[in-house]
């Protein structure tokens, strides 16, 4: 494989706003019931203390995806030249099997039973575009790379964080020394 794409999603940067699922949908034309993209909220704590994030999920167009291992028919195939996860609608026979194997519950099912899921908007990939997910998201909360590009980002992110963590700690008088 020539590069490996996907996704990275800041969860402190999202706005809850669904514009990437309404972006995924409104190009691919999924039907109504049938989200590829999907805002799921978390909800933290216990009343009076409660917090909510949500996570923009879709496909992982994992390494060594779960999903093609266990599709009895090959339906299911990755890309040579940028690990895009796609599926072969006309070789799907709607057995499930996808679903119950993905650990991101990846794989929709629509009226015809067939599965679908994201596949990195590849036509636009083709055109020199970012995913539509990406490219819709106002806060910038969603971006796509390669793997490498992906981990830097996550690597900075969480300097960011921790760097803001040891600064929070100085301020209040805190040490290394009073961790334990």
């Amino acid at each position: 494989m020539r590069q490996q794409y996907g996704f990275d999603f800041d969860p402190g940067r999202c706005v809850q706003c669904h514009a990437c699922e309404t972006a995924c949908k409104s190009l691919h034309k999924i039907e109504p019931s049938v989200r590829w993209r999907r805002v799921v909220d978390l909800w933290e704590g216990e009343f009076p203390n409660v917090a909510n994030r949500s996570f923009s999920l879709a496909c992982h167009h994992c390494a060594e995806p779960a999903c093609l291992q266990v599709c009895p028919t090959g339906a299911i195939s990755k890309r040579y030249e940028d690990g895009i996860v796609v599926i072969d609608q006309e070789k799907c026979i709607g057995c499930h099997t996808c679903l119950m194997a993905c650990p991101f519950g990846a794989p929709r099912f629509g009226t015809n039973g067939r599965m679908q899921k994201c596949h990195l908007c590849f036509e636009r990939l083709e055109k020199g575009k970012e995913p539509a997910c990406v490219a819709t998201c106002p806060a910038e909360a969603l971006f796509f790379g390669t793997m490498e590009e992906l981990a830097d980002l996550a690597a900075k992110r969480a300097a960011v964080k921790l760097s803001s963590l040891v600064q929070e700690r100085t301020s209040l008088g805190i040490g290394a020394d009073d961790c334990d």
